[in-house]
């Protein structure tokens, strides 16, 4: 089962006046890159977030966030205004700095600022906390959840790709393996028409050593090993495929495995129908290398 790196998922709820929204987000990355940007006064979240997170993804950079509101008519809570100046007056000095150094910040709403700890007082604030934690914190999973099926959704879409590449890749490299097979008793011809030419030509040549040099001509046109490995890198990125573990890394290995016995082949080819198919099989290669980037 093939997992995309990339997803999106979001969800709403509310409790006793609260409402919030999640919203959760990820995209290519070589490693694992978690980004909350939670409330820092619901204290203990964060660590709750990463946990239910982390069992489940292993590569990406995913951003996490917790937008709340509150009904402030229905608790009659009223503005902390010398808390509001303070802030007011960090956002005025971080907008100065921000001007200066060239840099544009997104605007601030009144839900960002009402979403401070301290911004809205009341009487029981730090009482209604622990009900309203509770409650996040029991739909992470759902959420998590609902990210991973989508992952998933995507995951099948690119395994499919993958397995008509690989498909591809198997079918040129068949054609590859009947055309070295056609042309091995050509070369062979062509050898013997060399050691005879330059036996004739060349007086006092060791027979021997000519015929050792061309020998090891013929060993460095052999392309039987790079056709035998890109058979048996085929079979190995359909196990990997077919594999219930994160798989991205080692399919990025591979690929580049692919790549390699692709270009030597293209190196030793001396025949123009091999050379084309060849190129076709690097072209097919760098394709399946570009989607196994999207491979958690």
């Amino acid at each position: 089962m093939v997992n995309s790196m990339t997803g999106f998922a979001t969800m709403r709820g509310e409790l006793d006046g609260w409402a919030w929204v999640w919203d959760m987000r990820a995209v290519n990355a070589r490693g694992f890159d978690l980004r909350l940007r939670l409330p820092d006064w619901l204290e203990g979240l964060d660590v709750k977030t990463r946990s239910a997170v982390g069992k489940h993804v292993t590569r990406g950079t995913v951003t996490l966030g917790l937008k709340l509101t509150r009904d402030t008519a229905e608790f009659g809570e009223k503005l902390n205004r010398d808390a509001l100046a303070r802030v007011f007056g960090h956002l005025a000095e971080i907008n100065s700095s921000a001007g200066q150094a060239g840099v544009e910040l997104a605007p601030t709403s009144a839900a960002d600022i009402i979403s401070l700890r301290g911004i809205l007082v009341s009487d029981n604030t730090e009482d209604d906390a622990a009900p309203l934690i509770s409650a996040l914190e029991a739909e992470l999973p759902i959420l998590v959840n609902a990210f991973n099926q989508m992952r998933q959704t995507e995951g099948a879409a690119l395994s499919g790709v993958l397995s008509g590449q690989l498909d591809h890749i198997a079918d040129l490299t068949a054609q590859a393996g009947k055309l070295a097979d056609a042309r091995k008793d050509q070369m062979a011809s062509k050898l013997r028409e060399n050691l005879s030419r330059i036996l004739d030509n060349t007086d006092g040549a060791d027979a021997g050593r000519v015929a050792q040099e061309l020998a090891l001509i013929a060993v460095k046109s052999d392309v039987t090993e790079e056709i035998d490995r890109l058979d048996a890198h085929v079979s190995a990125a359909r196990e990997l495929l077919a594999s219930s573990e994160a798989i991205g890394r080692k399919l990025d290995f591979l690929s580049q495995e692919f790549n390699r016995e692709a270009n030597t082949l293209c190196s030793k080819a001396q025949s123009a129908d091999l050379t084309r198919v060849g190129l076709d099989l690097k072209a097919t290669i760098d394709q399946m290398r570009e989607q196994v980037q999207n491979v958690e």
